[in-house]
């Protein structure tokens, strides 16, 4: 590990860690509140693949409905007007829309195969995203003097990288840089996720072979064909079987390249010194 004990923490004035685990345990929050403090530079991997590497993609989404409307679409062929992607830090809902869900096009569904096909797009984003963090700690250092850097990765880590594999390469090289620190959740906190995840749907990556058994066995479950699956509700029972596929991998991420934090312990930071603290106490002596 990049801090093997809690002395070389204490001692290290450039401290980068990156935080992983499913989305909203907490990872976004103590970013923010780092790069708050005022020394953190905050890199979102969700933000870099939702405008570096599918920007693009999502733009066009957005222009493909845009021209299903008279109005819009004369003004688009005519460039009078520009469609792009409001992408933040703590709103992805552009990456989410374009996404999207597979199932039945009435209720707002696409067709799996390109549902598919998106995903393979976002695989590549993410991996690409997540081995751009190597760059933005020089970058956040030498344009702006950063010291201190947290990596706000995607819930979807572990579906890009081989938890059983010492010499993959994204965590070989990130390890080399950061710190990883699992932000775990209980089995109570998995009800609040899914009501989280129905209000306010998260871009969802699965491994796509995990994503083909898990399209197959919800078809057979309700005894329906591809075009007449709920979109909603296959997103929603996809989302469940994530929690529980995910979990042991994320621990094997932690055992073998870094530390645990529980979210009850992240929920009461409140400063950027109680959460240096809380990693030092984590730390081995």
């Amino acid at each position: 590990m990049l801090y093997n004990s809690k002395s070389d923490w204490a001692a290290s004035q450039s401290k980068s860690i990156m935080l992983f685990g499913m989305s909203g345990l907490g990872k976004t929050y103590i970013s923010e509140l780092l790069r708050n403090n005022g020394d953190w530079f905050h890199y979102s991997v969700d933000y870099r693949i939702g405008t570096r590497y599918m920007g693009e993609h999502i733009a066009d989404n957005f222009k493909k409905e845009a021209m299903s409307n008279p109005f819009l679409a004369n003004l688009l062929q005519t460039d009078a007007i520009y469609i792009s992607a409001n992408m933040k830090f703590s709103d992805l809902s552009p990456l989410s829309s374009y996404l999207g869900k597979p199932g039945d096009p009435s209720k707002g569904g696409i067709p799996f195969k390109e549902y598919l096909r998106r995903q393979r797009l976002h695989r590549d984003a993410e991996t690409n995203a997540m081995l751009d963090t190597v760059h933005f700690i020089q970058r956040a250092k030498s344009l702006y003097d950063y010291d201190k850097f947290v990596c706000d990765t995607s819930g979807s880590i572990v579906e890009i990288v081989d938890c059983n594999d010492k010499n993959d390469n994204v965590m070989k090289t990130l390890s080399q840089y950061v710190l990883p620190v699992w932000i775990e959740g209980t089995e109570e906190h998995t009800e609040e996720l899914v009501k989280r995840f129905i209000k306010s749907p998260k871009p969802m990556y699965y491994n796509e072979k995990f994503l083909i058994e898990c399209w197959d066995n919800f078809s057979k479950e309700k005894n329906i064909s591809e075009s007449k699956v709920d979109p909603n509700e296959f997103i929603i029972w996809g989302y469940r079987k994530l929690l529980e596929n995910r979990s042991p991998r994320y621990r094997k991420i932690a055992k073998d390249w870094g530390i645990t934090l529980r979210a009850s312990e992240v929920a009461k930071v409140k400063s950027a010194d109680e959460f240096t603290s809380l990693i030092s106490a984590n730390l081995k002596g």
